[in-house]
């Protein structure tokens, strides 16, 4: 089990992990939901699926599954499963495989595979 939960390893191969509201008060769920985030998000999104190709969106949750439709699916990947928190984790998101449909993915289309975890392989 990891003893931290640092992912800068991550950041560092291209990886970018982006809610589509980026603040909420403490243990209010959706709190700051329709506060213009959204907006935000939404333009990160068209920009990166816009002006690149090949890349992986993994959309977790109902939220961030809606952001499909901002995607054009012939150019890029979307991998769509429940959300990972601890109540809806066991309801899909561990079956859905995502890391190794990314890396398999990125490998059919000359990209370079994430090192998910130091030391194990997910290709």
């Amino acid at each position: 089990a990891p003893t931290q939960g640092d992912l800068t390893a991550w950041a560092q191969q291209g990886v970018l992990l982006l809610n589509t509201v980026l603040t909420v008060a403490q243990g209010q769920a959706h709190s700051h939901a329709n506060w213009g985030w959204e907006t935000f998000t939404d333009t990160v999104i068209e920009r990166l699926a816009n002006e690149y190709d090949n890349i992986v969106f993994m959309l977790w949750g109902a939220h961030a599954q809606k952001k499909a439709a901002l995607i054009p699916d012939d150019k890029h990947c979307i991998l769509k499963a429940p959300h990972p928190s601890p109540l809806s984790a066991h309801r899909g998101f561990f079956e859905a495989h995502h890391f190794v449909q990314a890396n398999q993915y990125l490998m059919a289309h000359g990209r370079t595979p994430i090192q998910w975890a130091p030391g194990i392989s997910v290709d």
